[in-house]
């Protein structure tokens, strides 16, 4: 089938991936010359090798800065990745944009979620079993409506977890995934701090 995939349409799916030549033709021809299928199957074979990118140390990177609001939000943010040359392309500095934004508009607490401190946690958790149980709900299902309320909770605090401002159908932490994968360096971001007119400065390392 690979034979009959049209150039031009080779040519389209790694304008729209960023994925060489050969892999589009495999993807095409795998989805039949469907090329939204192939979008996805690309999509899916590149966060799987991203996942495996992710341990490697990353120690390059950039130092971003980020002004909202007519000066009243300025936010300062440290990506890195592995390599100075992936630190200067287009992909990994409009990420870095990115997610300043998103910490200026979303004021984010913590990176990830297993930075909440246990301590944080378990007040959460209680006020949610708290809430849960006066509601009349049934024993046997609170647990499961806290746990529930608690994914609502990371997605409200941790950077990772929360929906990307561009696109509010993927996580943050997937939009970093999308990016390993295009790049081909593990991409992690390492600290930020959000300065608000007026109030107390607290940064996230």
């Amino acid at each position: 089938m690979s034979a009959t995939i049209p150039a031009t349409l080779v040519r389209e799916l790694r304008e729209r991936t960023g994925v060489g030549l050969m892999e589009c033709k495999t993807a095409l021809a795998e989805a039949d010359g469907d090329l939204e299928r192939a979008t996805t199957i690309l999509r899916e074979k590149g966060l799987a090798s991203a996942s495996k990118k992710m341990g490697r140390t990353a120690s390059d990177g950039l130092v971003v800065s980020y002004i909202h609001g007519g000066g009243k939000i300025g936010v300062l943010l440290e990506l890195n990745c592995e390599t100075d040359f992936v630190a200067r392309t287009d992909e990994f500095m409009s990420l870095a944009r990115d997610i300043a934004m998103q910490v200026a508009a979303a004021n984010p607490s913590y990176i990830r979620r297993e930075e909440v401190p246990a301590e944080v946690l378990e007040k959460e958790r209680g006020i949610l079993i708290a809430q849960v149980e006066s509601s009349g709900k049934p024993a046997k299902i609170i647990e499961q409506i806290v746990q529930g309320r608690l994914e609502k909770f990371f997605s409200d605090v941790c950077l990772q977890e929360q929906p990307f401002i561009k696109a509010p159908e993927v996580k943050v932490g997937d939009r970093i995934k999308e990016v390993i994968a295009k790049v081909g360096e593990n991409v992690v971001i390492r600290r930020f701090c959000r300065y608000q007119l007026g109030e107390r400065v607290e940064c996230q390392a």
